[in-house]
């Protein structure tokens, strides 16, 4: 058995893997060509004139255009690992299962069972594997390779050992702007998570770098693999703390070959938004409490701002009339709690002619019947324009603006919320606007759209696919109407709410009005929920946050797994952040970071007026340290001031807020004013946060001392 420390060994072992993938590369060609050729041939079928030459057609070309197209997506990266096995057999392992001419398996697909191995086996448990290898390429060329040596009792004498592990090597690759797809470096207790049965909820808990995000994702290209008529069919929805971090983990599904999935951020979730402001902590624990839907229902039941107060019509030479207190009762009337508000418009409208007609009856003689004299009334101009301004259409937009005015929200809230918490929402509402909602009024705007519902529409005929014009319709075979058929079945509406499986990743700051809000759109599914509860920013009310997330996962069976090792963060970067998080949480159980680097985070001093050019400094200092992304993490009230500090960098530097950088994850990040982050408890597990973003290298940069620094470690002053 010889060391793999040798550069020309390395080179020869990349050569063996190399002509292997190309070999791999060269039957994919071999295969998109007869798909293609399938496909036209499909085509020409269609000259023979019969029905059963246009079924043929039809089956034909649907599966060879569906063929190519696997063949299409899964060109980069294709063959990502290998094992050897203890009987001798060898399995190379990727995205999709291809065979040689002689049906023997060139590559196994990742999620076969014959893969499971590859994400299972351990130096204690190697389930058979001697060696287990991850192959890196670009393209269709391999650029290096990585092995697990399992089983050494079990392992040949000329066999050769690459480097000092697959997964911690791959972590201290550059990771781009996009999520890395670390499908390779998966282990065993991800890969149980992953697999969790597909029903009931699967809770996976673990604290920063442990692979919860991996794991959310891979489960979702999992269960879209094993049972893809149900998941594909009612589809699976993934939902993330911000728009940054959608954009972050939107490559990785696509790169399994899986396009179905549909993800949204808590501030995009309800069509038509896709908020991205952020309230102070205080205000955005008023807003996710449960206590505001009684505010929002109470608001969607109160009459409308400058609507009319007096209802005057003459009639026949006498004049109806009805004054505020009457329109109210009637209001009251057609609107008791519970009804909708835009759903009982038309009984609003009702009892309006009704209270009309009772007046008529007492002071008009030669009364025609009631009919008659709705159909009279409704044809009048004024009284149409009444009715619109009275009873118009709401929107949850239009009635979440009323909150703006301080004597309708303290009517609202009264006996609801506390005097102190009304005064930190009063002026919350003035930028809605301007600005459009901040990610916590999304929530609310969807428990408004609950609470008045739409307004009844007219049906409308499906669309006939197939129909030309009057009387003609195109000429179809059966397969074109199945096909028609499909297609129509996976159109979404844009609200759509039948997902067969939600996947909820930071879960821990999901605000009990947010769990409302995507409990309504899973209500039938099985869910995935992925958090660390010591990086939670909620600061409400925890016993009223479980309540909530308990009601929206209802009663299904819980599947709870740890994931108890920090793969991402060297152990000199996580030893400052378990050191800030600590000091709160002095008994918390924190994952074991397993890397080391040598390199310790470096902590810096400046004066205000020298704070941009030392940031600008340690972000260029990084930028020729690491090949890989460096992050820029800023209080949130200061995001775009410290922005402007580095413009003109590289696109590798990525400035976010504290707060947008939960679940992200950078080569090297510069931590910008600590102090003015960690100001109260909930500050704190925000920093514990963003310290535990970078793979290789930390700089923090402040005019404050901040609770946590290292302390004099690798420290440099500038002032």
């Amino acid at each position: 058995m010889t060391d793999l420390s040798d550069a020309h060994v390395l080179q020869q072992e990349i050569a063996v893997e190399q002509e292997h993938v190309d070999r791999v590369y060269a039957r994919l060609a071999e295969l998109r060509r007869e798909a293609s050729r399938a496909e036209k041939e499909g085509y020409q079928l269609a000259g023979v004139g019969t029905f059963g030459a246009l079924v043929e057609r039809d089956a034909m070309v649907f599966h060879a255009a569906r063929r190519r197209h696997a063949l299409d997506t899964e060109y980069e990266g294709l063959v990502f690992g290998r094992l050897d096995l203890n009987t001798g057999a060898r399995h190379y392992v990727g995205r999709m299962g291809i065979r040689d001419e002689d049906s023997q398996s060139l590559v196994v697909d990742w999620r076969a069972p014959a893969a499971a191995a590859f994400y299972r086996a351990t130096p204690a448990d190697p389930l058979g594997v001697v060696r287990r290898r991850m192959i890196q390429s670009s393209r269709e060329r391999v650029t290096g390779i990585e092995d697990d040596l399992l089983d050494p009792e079990a392992a040949p004498a000329d066999m050769r050992i690459v480097g000092d592990g697959a997964l911690l090597a791959s972590l201290s690759k550059a990771t781009g702007r996009g999520m890395r797809d670390i499908v390779a470096t998966i282990q065993r207790e991800q890969d149980e998570a992953i697999r969790s049965p597909a029903g009931g909820v699967t809770i996976v808990t673990g604290g920063p770098g442990t692979g919860k995000t991996a794991v959310a994702l891979h489960r979702a290209a999992y269960l879209l693999y094993s049972d893809r008529s149900r998941f594909a069919g009612g589809g699976i929805l993934v939902v993330g703390p911000s728009g940054v971090f959608v954009g972050y983990i939107a490559t990785v599904l696509p790169s399994l070959g899986e396009e179905t999935a549909t993800l949204r951020s808590l501030g995009s979730l309800v069509p038509g938004y896709d908020a991205a402001r952020v309230d102070p902590t205080a205000v955005a624990a008023v807003k996710g409490s449960l206590r505001m839907r009684r505010v929002l229902e109470r608001a969607s039941h109160d009459a409308v701002p400058g609507a009319p107060t007096e209802l005057r019509l003459l009639y026949r030479g006498s004049l109806l009339r009805l004054d505020a207190a009457e329109l109210d009762r009637v209001r009251r009337k057609a609107l008791p709690r519970g009804a909708r508000r835009n759903e009982v418009r038309g009984h609003g409208f009702d009892r309006i002619f009704d209270a009309l007609w009772a007046q008529a009856r007492q002071t008009i003689r030669n009364l025609p019947e009631k009919q008659e004299f709705e159909a009279e009334l409704a044809d009048r101009t004024d009284f149409r324009d009444f009715l619109k301004a009275w009873w118009p259409r709401f929107t949850p937009m239009r009635v979440l603006r009323w909150l703006a005015e301080p004597a309708r929200l303290r009517a609202y809230a009264n006996g609801l919320l506390s005097k102190e918490e009304i005064a930190l929402l009063q002026g919350s509402f003035d930028g809605l606007a301007e600005h459009g909602p901040t990610i916590a009024d999304v929530a609310l705007l969807d428990e408004l759209d609950e609470l008045m519902g739409r307004p009844r529409r007219a049906q409308q005929k499906s669309k006939n696919p197939f129909h030309v014009r009057d009387g003609v319709q195109e000429v179809s075979t059966f397969s074109d109407r199945q096909a028609a058929a499909r297609a129509q079945a996976v159109q979404r509406d844009e609200d759509y709410r039948d997902y067969a499986h939600v996947v909820v990743d930071e879960a821990q700051d999901v605000s009990p009005m947010q769990w409302r809000m995507i409990g309504r759109r899973g209500a039938y599914a099985s869910w995935t929920i992925v958090g660390d509860p010591a990086q939670t920013a909620w600061s409400g009310d925890a016993a009223e946050l479980e309540r909530a997330r308990e009601r929206a996962l209802g009663s299904r069976k819980r599947n709870t797994y740890a994931l108890t090792t920090n793969y991402r963060n060297s152990s000199e970067i996580f030893a400052v952040a378990a050191g800030v998080i600590r000091t709160i949480m002095p008994d918390l159980p924190l994952p074991r970071a397993v890397r080391s680097t040598g390199v310790e985070p470096v902590d810096q001093r400046a004066g205000a007026a020298d704070l941009p050019a030392v940031t600008k400094d340690a972000v260029e200092k990084h930028l020729a340290d690491v090949d890989g992304t460096i992050g820029v993490i800023t209080p949130v009230p200061r995001r775009d001031e410290m922005a402007a500090w580095v413009a003109g960098l590289p696109e590798r530097v990525q400035v976010v807020t504290a707060l947008e950088a939960k679940g992200m994850e950078y080569d090297a990040v510069v931590l910008v004013e600590p102090a003015e982050i960690a100001t109260d408890a909930s500050g704190v597990r925000t920093l514990y946060v963003a310290l535990s973003r970078a793979t290789q290298r930390l700089t923090t940069v402040g005019t404050k001392p901040w609770n946590g620094h290292p302390q004099g470690r690798g420290t440099a002053t500038a002032v």
